[in-house]
């Protein structure tokens, strides 16, 4: 939304005359803090989109509350015996919406898409063979079953089916591309269908009245019940914050994510309600290692000395956050006493390690944007402070958040203040930011040895053989700094009171199982 527009929302939020709640009651208002890069699950996304396509679309498998992975598309899942072949039983009754019935046919169709490299799916690389594991068939043999085997067992296959930056690895409908195979409209078998999208203004879901939901009798995840409670759900584009505040407190909107600051004057407005949760979402600073500078690992461990992390979190975070310097987020059963040995702020050691590196005041830049639900800004400014108060000459270059997206995937940065999507199991949160950058640019950490330690993990079932790995992997993450972890997400949801059902998880709003009163 351009300055304008939102100017004039602002305007319209203070006079109360924002038209949404007076056409139509049962209609839900949330906020995205930029609008969604597309409509193509898994492809040319972000968390905003993820969030979105997440509502139209399902897999054959989804996240529960836990972290775990569970049946969703599918009615059960059968292992064989050599933990190579996954058998997909479909459940009955689904229906896409345009009302043809779900069947492997569909699958095999989607998958099939998926694994053709002009559709540049985002996980396609963690699929096809390039980073160890490959689907090397996939087959329909009836109408209710699909089958796919793996080149050799892989305990977190299905991790990577759930996960949301691959949209779920969502089953569509065929109608979804064009005739020449082009992209059209998502045609999923999700809980909303996708309405109007006035693009940078406001997305629209419609309730899709012929849903079925996963078993289960309460919402879990991204599983359970996933009743549509209302007609229709719009998404608003609002990159302000203090827009956002207007519009929760005149009644206009119901429901955003808000930053930490905002949290206690919301809470005691007399018509909001705020509520909190804690996600694997990881905040902090990746550095690219073959720059030309920063490959001195000694001037990477010298910004790491430079960072007060309590302080810096505290600014961030409001006092709600705590510091976690681990790949590894605080509520794992991973995170135990090694995860908890972070970096250590000592600024004599910082200007030690400057000198034996050699450091010549280079400049550094820090690339940032200014989310307001991203503490990228922020945590540059002040990680920005603390690194010249020992000598190194930090600059910060203010981006779109789509721009400076384009740049991390091309790998086109000194340092970035970003944010990572959360990651349930270690082993993918460790393979999210690690693997060869010839190949994947947007890779962060390449060091051969723990990309042998990650696939390790992948295939380990084990928790206690499991944990000593990840212990290993922090330990050479901590000393080798490919990337400077500040903490793990707080998620702070401020809703009217009239709206229900409202539950913090993974940073996504989620709009299933939530009711509006009239």
């Amino acid at each position: 939304m351009n300055r304008i527009l939102a100017s004039a929302f602002a305007l319209a939020l203070s006079a109360g005359t924002f038209q949404v709640h007076a056409v139509q009651a049962q209609t839900l208002t949330a906020v995205l803090n930029a609008d969604m890069r597309s409509s193509n699950p898994g492809v040319n996304r972000d968390d905003n989109t993820d969030t979105v396509v997440l509502h139209i679309v399902e897999g054959l498998v989804g996240y529960d509350e836990g972290g775990s992975v569970g049946p969703l598309l599918a009615e059960k899942v059968d292992l064989s015996q050599d933990g190579k072949t996954y058998t997909f039983t479909l459940r009955k009754g689904v229906k896409f919406h345009n009302g043809a019935e779900l069947t492997s046919a569909d699958v095999l169709w989607s998958w099939t898409r998926y694994m053709d490299p002009k559709t540049d799916w985002r996980c396609l690389g963690d699929l096809d063979g390039r980073n160890g594991l490959k689907v090397v068939s996939a087959t329909a043999p009836d109408a209710n079953t699909f089958v796919m085997e793996l080149n050799a067992p892989n305990a977190l296959f299905l991790d990577t089916l759930a996960r949301t930056d691959c949209g779920g690895t969502a089953i569509i409908h065929k109608d979804s591309v064009k005739a020449d195979g082009s992209w059209d409209k998502p045609i999923g078998t999700g809980p909303f269908k996708l309405g109007e999208w006035k693009r940078g203004q406001s997305i629209q879901l419609l309730a899709y009245e012929g849903y079925v939901s996963p078993k289960g009798a309460t919402r879990d995840g991204m599983l359970g019940s996933k009743r549509p409670l209302v007609k229709e759900a719009r998404f608003m584009v609002i990159p302000d914050a203090a827009t956002v505040k207007a519009g929760l407190m005149a009644g206009s909107l119901d429901i955003a994510s808000v930053p930490e600051i905002d949290a206690a004057e919301l809470k005691a407005h007399p018509k909001l309600n705020v509520v909190t949760g804690t996600n694997p979402v990881r905040h902090g600073m990746i550095i690219q290692t073959r720059d030309p500078v920063l490959k001195n690992v000694k001037l990477r461990q010298a910004i790491a000395a430079s960072i007060d992390f309590p302080e810096l979190v505290a600014n961030v975070t409001n006092n709600l956050g705590q510091p976690n310097n681990s790949p590894i987020y605080m509520t794992s059963k991973y995170f135990g006493e090694a995860e908890k040995q972070g970096f250590k702020y000592d600024p004599a050691l910082a200007k030690k390690l400057l000198q034996e590196a050699g450091y010549k005041g280079e400049k550094i830049t820090i690339l940032a944007n200014k989310r307001s639900t991203a503490p990228s800004f922020n945590t540059a400014v002040i990680a920005q402070q603390m690194m010249q108060a020992v000598g190194i000459n930090a600059d910060i270059e203010v981006l779109e958040w789509a721009t400076q997206l384009d740049r991390y995937n091309k790998g086109n940065y000194q340092m970035e203040a970003f944010s990572y999507s959360g990651r349930f199991d270690p082993a993918l949160g460790f393979e999210q930011i690690s693997g060869p950058k010839d190949k994947q640019p947007r890779k962060v950490w390449e060091d051969p040895e723990a990309l042998a330690l990650i696939d390790k993990s992948m295939v380990v079932a084990d928790v206690t053989e499991r944990q000593k790995i990840f212990d290993d992997l922090h330990k050479r993450f901590i000393e080798q700094v490919p990337t400077i972890f500040t903490h793990n997400d707080v998620d702070i949801v401020a809703h009217s009171k009239r709206v229900s059902g409202v539950k913090p998880w993974m940073s996504k709003l989620r709009l299933w199982e939530v009711g509006v009163a009239n």
